[in-house]
């Protein structure tokens, strides 16, 4: 098949297929006597894929990867990248739902005052650049790919970042008190040791976690729990769909600012009534941490939940692990 006849039969033009052709995506064979490109059935299936892998917003660089891992049968590696562009993509929706949000707000204040202050411009300007900020500084800088093979024997063999870890797991799932049926996400999920407690409870638990190595453990244990590539910062999922958002032993690796956005991305896939429950390493006001990590203040996360309207309690675990369960009011 000439390049015109495929450029028809997939409606794009031969300017396109030059393109692909030329960042190597395709390689047609080519006639000896004239040197025109002869596209195969291959070939058509490929530039199929390609276009559409483009629609979805994936680069040439990672679409070259997916290629890669699909005609070697690497089914969870192409699941890892197009798994990494729904998350990408979940990413820019929420930056645009921040600048709609933003827009809306100018608005109202446009009606109400019959004008809009330039402070109050510069207010919601840097509001929403600093969200955007903290999503685009999201980065690994612990290696959990690397630490994922021998995670639950680093929980069993650690008597400092994991001290009393199953009590802490026992005690999240009693105060969750999950319905059998209900549907519940677990943030930071890592191997799914918390989310697998849930599901012996009754609960259809999903998984999130910015870790690909520890979501392929997590699959290898819990085979028919739902696992999606994320992070708390921009979580995979539309709103309102949750009963319950659980995190252990994850959310003290956010810095403060983005510990709020965190927060606030749990209440958005949460239902109405849904309510939260942080297990995590925590300092009470005016106890240092010891640790360079910057763990979460209980005083400000509690302030935090009751000012949207949510009845918390908490008990210390020990002298740094702490059970923060928050329930709405309102």
């Amino acid at each position: 098949m000439k390049i015109k006849e495929i450029a028809d039969k997939l409606n794009i033009s031969p300017r396109a297929i030059r393109f692909y052709e030329e960042k190597g995506l395709v390689a047609p064979l080519k006639q000896e006597n004239n040197q025109y490109r002869e596209f195969s059935e291959k070939d058509i299936w490929r530039f199929q894929t390609i276009i559409s892998l483009r629609e979805a917003g994936m680069t040439i660089e990672d679409i070259k990867k997916a290629l890669a891992a699909m005609e070697g049968e690497q089914y969870n590696e192409l699941q890892y990248y197009l798994e990494l562009q729904r998350s990408v993509m979940f990413a820019k929706w929420l930056e645009i739902k921040q600048i709609i949000e933003t827009t809306d707000h100018m608005i109202h204040l446009l009606k109400s005052e019959k004008s809009v202050p330039i402070e109050h411009i510069y207010q919601l300007a840097e509001g929403s650049k600093r969200l955007r900020d903290q999503r685009s500084n999201w980065h690994d800088q612990w290696n959990f790919d690397h630490l994922a093979i021998n995670h639950d024997q680093r929980v069993l063999n650690n008597v400092q970042e994991f001290k009393d870890y199953e009590e802490a797991l026992t005690m999240t799932v009693k105060w969750i008190s999950a319905i059998p049926g209900e549907r519940g996400l677990d943030m930071g999920t890592g191997t799914g040791n918390l989310a697998g407690k849930l599901i012996a409870q009754g609960a259809r638990m999903a998984g999130v976690d910015q870790s690909k190595e520890m979501l392929k453990q997590c699959r290898i244990k819990f085979p028919h729990m739902e696992t999606k590539l994320g992070n708390f910062l921009a979580i995979p999922y539309l709103n309102g769909g949750f009963d319950f958002v659980v995190s252990s032993f994850a959310f003290h690796h956010l810095t403060d600012g983005q510990k709020l956005l965190a927060l606030e991305e749990m209440r958005r896939v949460l239902k109405p009534r849904g309510r939260i429950c942080i297990t995590d390493l925590m300092i009470a006001e005016g106890q240092k941490a010891g640790y360079d990590e910057p763990y979460t203040k209980i005083d400000e996360l509690i302030s935090w939940f009751e000012s949207k309207g949510y009845f918390t309690k908490y008990y210390a675990i020990n002298e740094r692990l702490h059970i923060v369960y928050a329930i709405p009011i309102r």
